[in-house]
């Protein structure tokens, strides 16, 4: 308008365009309305807000952790004002790759939690499941388990492999979290992958009393919370970024998530941890966490590798001590 008002005059342009020259007039002098105003104050706030978790998180999220901030807002106008601006959440991409391989030579256990995620107490119900972290050395798998009632990652192990110790390591560490001696039941609950199926990791739950569960083959609802918890986390954490060296990738793995995970410390050794005749040792790589449910204090990363230190010269003289007869 401004720019062809010489050549043409308001008024034909305006009648051109369908509005009125006093309307015109009123918008070029007049100050910014209440809505105007406040949308300006609020984009700034939207643009912390998104900017502070990591920028992954879409209208809704975004809109709940400003309520929680004392921002009282209506979730259309953040969902309106970040369409306007362009700040979007994390998007779901990326190609599968497979890491359940059903055995088919397994004694098949059956489905105790029938799709019912829900507990009454801890330690109730446990899902676990492993995925894989692609960087520039290959794939980096991590292993997890949750607890149903606390959304509490109770175990989890990195590793460059799929082999049942991967899985095997991150039940040891939730049995480590167990209190003994329980009169409940406890309920583990995975898919039919060759690696949950196996004797050693079955047998590990039936000495320590737990019950193992496992839905069906090729269905993803059957463990849906933990399908979810490997979305949302490969989503918030992993996609769309680098990961050069495979030490790089667990770090992240074990930094601050909104409200999914708790910071924590690595250790370079995280894919490789010795092991004890007497008490399994704990893998120091991250600690996760909901925000409302805190994790165990972690350790410093040179407190861990003095412990893998300390393990490892104990293994080697054990392994150097004269038979005797």
């Amino acid at each position: 308008m401004e720019e062809h008002r010489g050549r043409f005059g308001v008024e034909p342009i305006c009648s051109t365009l369908g509005v009125s020259a006093s309307a015109y007039y009123h918008r070029k002098t007049a100050a910014p309305s209440p809505l105007e105003v406040e949308d300006g104050r609020l984009i700034e706030v939207i643009r912390r807000t998104h900017k502070k978790n990591y920028e992954v998180y879409g209208y809704r999220r975004t809109w709940k952790a400003l309520l929680r901030a004392g921002e009282q807002v209506p979730r259309c106008q953040v969902q309106r004002l970040m369409a306007a601006h362009g700040i979007r959440g994390a998007k779901r991409r990326g190609k599968p790759w497979r890491t359940t391989t059903p055995d088919p030579g397994a004694r098949r256990r059956p489905d105790l939690v029938g799709r019912d995620f829900t507990a009454n107490a801890p330690n109730r119900l446990w899902v676990g499941d492993f995925s894989y972290v692609r960087c520039w050395e290959g794939m980096v798998f991590f292993s997890f388990i949750i607890d149903v009632y606390s959304r509490r990652v109770v175990g989890w192990q990195l590793a460059g492999h799929m082999r049942t110790t991967l899985v095997l390591d991150a039940l040891r560490m939730a049995l480590g979290t167990r209190e003994h001696g329980a009169d409940f039941a406890l309920v583990a609950h995975t898919d039919r992958g060759s690696q949950y199926t196996s004797v050693l990791y079955t047998q590990t739950l039936d000495d320590h009393g737990v019950l193992a569960s496992v839905g069906s083959v090729g269905d993803a609802y059957d463990n849906a919370m933990a399908e979810s918890f490997v979305d949302s986390f490969k989503t918030e954490l992993i996609a769309d970024r680098v990961w050069p060296p495979r030490p790089s990738s667990n770090s992240r793995s074990s930094s601050t998530s909104p409200g999914l995970t708790t910071t924590a410390s690595t250790s370079p050794s995280a894919t490789s941890h010795p092991s004890s005749s007497k008490k399994p040792t704990r893998p120091p790589t991250a600690r996760f966490a909901t925000a409302n449910y805190q994790g165990a204090p972690s350790r410093s990363p040179q407190t861990a590798s003095q412990n893998a230190g300390s393990t490892e010269s104990h293994s080697r003289k054990t392994m150097t001590r004269p038979i005797t007869t």
